[in-house]
């Protein structure tokens, strides 16, 4: 599935091709029977997440470990291919030595029978014409050994260039998927941790609650997106139920890889926003929350100025914006969008004239695995109100962006999402 390709971070296991999958999890568990629910994971269930997260981590570091001694072998001279390499340039200097005297007895044979005078005999003639013939002769052949001792040379010294460039690139996306797994791997032992702690200490309030009424629409964001340029859109929240929440915190997150997949462009993506009554832009946190909607009344709707950048510098590539809602009143009931809504983009390079392109569209992630599934979505309705001026920062949050649990498969691993209030310690 195209998106699940596309929000996938890059997760890399070993030296191979990575298998990698996606599975966002509920933010909120429904009121139904646990045979028939998607609730957020159990502890026992993030326990066996974070293990397997770690052995993706442990062959990683191993597949990495192993990438750098093949490099080792590879640079050394001592190497079978570096030895090969070497015989062969030898063998092509000896050729061509063996090659520069052939070409000079022809010079001094010829001057020896141009040398013979009218006194000269027959057979003192034909003997210095047949020693010139047969100096040509030898630098013919010497010049085809030559040739053929050049060309292989030249194809042993490609062999252990080609080797080396392949131990080099095997490292580098070793290293590359030690990353990725260290990342799960902190992730999912973070989301571990904090299940723990809410187990031993309960959540005051109870548990959040999915409200599918509270809704996220982008509108204006391209389906086509050119490098180097700035794209502004709108994030339209609305509270389509029929009771005020005192505060809602939108949330946007963009991910784009290059067209392979593999590659995280996120260092290359920068998404901002304004609200309607401000002409300052700011960069979207780290828990990739705004500025808290305070109060929202029932039926009304917010419009957010959103602004995503992408560097000059990126390649070609896939992207998309995540947008969902969270709510939370004084009375400490909370909730939000059963789903993040994805809005998928094409990444097209610097300079490229993508001409007139459709909006992007929202689409569903789909469950990676049997254990980890998401609920099924939302559909984004519309909302008016103002963003309050304290900002998420200075609001306790119970619904940020948690974390990735990775889970083994292959090569590959699943990165889970969770959300609660932002800044809370749970």
């Amino acid at each position: 599935m195209k998106i699940r390709r596309i929000v996938a971070t890059a997760v890399a296991a070993a030296v191979t091709t990575p298998a990698l999958l996606l599975s966002v999890t509920p933010a909120f568990a429904d009121g139904r029977p646990a045979a028939q629910t998607q609730g957020k994971p159990s502890v026992a269930e993030l326990e066996k997440a974070a293990a397997a997260a770690k052995a993706v981590y442990d062959d990683a570091v191993a597949a990495e470990s192993a990438a750098e001694a093949a490099v080792e072998a590879a640079m050394s001279d001592s190497a079978p291919l570096a030895l090969a390499a070497e015989a062969a340039k030898s063998a092509a200097a000896e050729a061509a030595t063996a090659k520069t005297t052939a070409d000079q007895d022809v010079v001094d044979a010829r001057a020896a029978l141009d040398a013979l005078t009218d006194k000269a005999t027959d057979d003192e003639r034909t003997a210095a014409e047949a020693t010139l013939a047969e100096a040509k002769a030898a630098a013919t052949a010497a010049g085809a050994a030559r040739t053929a001792a050049d060309a292989e040379a030249v194809e042993a010294q490609d062999a252990l260039d080609d080797a080396r460039v392949a131990a080099s690139t095997t490292l580098y996306r070793a290293r590359k998927a030690t990353e990725a797994a260290l990342a799960d791997k902190d992730a999912a032992d973070e989301a571990l941790a904090e299940a723990k702690e809410e187990e031993e200490e309960g959540e005051e309030g109870g548990d959040c609650v999915p409200e599918a009424q509270l809704t996220t629409v982008v509108t204006g964001l391209p389906s086509t997106v050119v490098a180097g340029t700035k794209t502004d859109f709108r994030l339209r929240v609305t509270n389509g139920t029929d009771e005020t929440m005192d505060e809602v915190f939108p949330f946007a997150y963009v991910h784009a890889t290059d067209r392979t997949g593999l590659d995280d462009l996120d260092d290359l993506v920068r998404l901002q926003w304004s609200s309607a009554s401000s002409s300052k832009w700011k960069t979207v946190d780290n828990e990739h929350y705004m500025d808290s909607i305070s109060p929202m009344k029932a039926g009304a709707h917010s419009d957010i100025k959103m602004r995503l950048t992408i560097d000059a510098s990126a390649p070609a590539g896939n992207g998309v914006t995540f947008v969902a809602g969270d709510y939370f009143n004084d009375n400490g009931t909370c909730g939000g969008s059963p789903d993040l809504e994805g809005y998928e983009f094409l990444i097209a390079a610097a300079g490229t004239e993508p001409g007139k392109v459709d909006d992007a569209e929202p689409g569903k992630t789909e469950p990676a695995t049997a254990d980890l599934k998401p609920q099924g979505g939302a559909s984004a309705t519309p909302v008016s109100g103002s963003l309050a001026a304290t900002g998420s920062s200075s609001a306790t949050s119970q619904l940020a962006l948690a974390s990735g649990a990775a889970l083994a498969v292959g090569a590959g691993a699943v990165f889970v999402v969770r959300r609660r209030r932002p800044g809370s310690h749970a």
